[in-house]
């Protein structure tokens, strides 16, 4: 349904197609997805309780991991159980409103995630290449807030713009060809002039992930020319590890988002239905490998899940 404005037609709400020409497939593409949105959540959930309770993991690293976890619940909340509800009751239809908030919670939270990983990347750097900095500066709890903030503040600075630019926008139609409200699907329904929001919204995209993989291959170059200069071997394959989980945490992070910020624009030769499946994957396989990668890497964490399990089995 539209309202008139001014001879400007403004939807009251977006029909999510949801994955197009996979709708015959609907049912059985929400057993992967549910299954592993439910991993997402009792695995970040459990990163959460674990540091919460473990007070030898009070320390920036885990603190980041808690952030990481936080963000990685908001990102996949934004968009599973829409998608879901897409999938088992055909409910295509979103408001504007819940529309606009889902697409600023989508992008803004991605950009925070990835400030929060060249934080992570800045704390790798000092405790390993200069480790009496570390211990007099980022042991603090205020500089792990004042980073976590600078990276809110950042997410919040570059998506609030495009958001409203987005609002300002009359529509032609309201039939969203994606499973989510992304930006430029959206963008694409507009009637008149876009040209600020799709040379607002690269700019933005390639600022972001430009500045921050740029910053994060720096610092672990740097940390990999340290580590190599170690006479221990068992210090090298100990830092090559939690380094070596943190780098795989990022490249699962940036590649399929690459993919598909730059397919939406230029990939006009991508089938539909994949661009839109791994744009669903990206916000989902993240968020539940995260907290797995890191469990399984970090001894602390997996002693303190499984501390955690058996109080709860005791106690019940």
């Amino acid at each position: 349904m539209f309202m008139s404005n001014n001879a400007c037609l403004v939807p009251s709400s977006f029909w999510l197609t949801g994955i197009p020409g996979l709708q015959s497939l609907h049912i059985w593409l929400s057993i992967p997805f549910s299954s592993m949105y439910l991993v997402a959540v009792v695995g970040n959930v459990t990163i959460l309780a674990v540091i919460k309770v473990e007070r030898s993991l009070h320390q920036p690293m885990y603190f980041f991991l808690c952030m990481l976890a936080v963000i990685d619940l908001v990102l996949s909340t934004s968009t599973m159980p829409k998608l879901l509800a897409i999938f088992w009751f055909g409910a295509h239809s979103i408001d504007l409103d819940a529309c606009l908030t889902q697409m600023f919670f989508i992008h803004c939270f991605a950009t925070v995630e990835s400030g929060i990983f060249l934080a992570m990347a800045f704390d790798r750097y000092v405790a390993i290449c200069d480790p009496l900095r570390h211990t007099s500066v980022l042991t603090h709890a205020a500089a792990v807030g004042k980073l976590a903030a600078a990276a809110v503040f950042r997410g919040l600075g570059l998506m609030t713009p495009l958001t409203c630019l987005l609002a300002r926008l009359s529509y032609c139609s309201r039939v969203v060809a994606h499973s989510y409200c992304e930006h430029m699907a959206v963008v694409k329904l507009a009637c008149g002039g876009t040209r600020p929001n799709n040379i607002y919204g690269i700019t933005a995209a390639t600022l972001v992930v430009g500045t921050d993989s740029i910053c994060i291959a720096v610092s672990y170059t740097l940390i990999i020319r340290s580590v190599l200069g170690l006479s221990s071997k068992e210090a090298r394959a100990k830092t090559f590890g939690t380094c070596g989980s943190h780098l795989g945490v990022i490249l699962l992070f940036y590649t399929p988002g690459l993919f598909s910020f730059y397919t939406q624009r230029f990939g006009q030769h991508v089938p539909r239905h994949i661009h839109i499946l791994l744009a669903d994957l990206y916000l989902v396989v993240p968020p539940m490998l995260n907290p797995i990668i890191y469990g399984m890497k970090t001894k602390q964490i997996r002693d303190g899940a499984l501390r955690l399990m058996k109080r709860g089995i005791v106690q019940f």
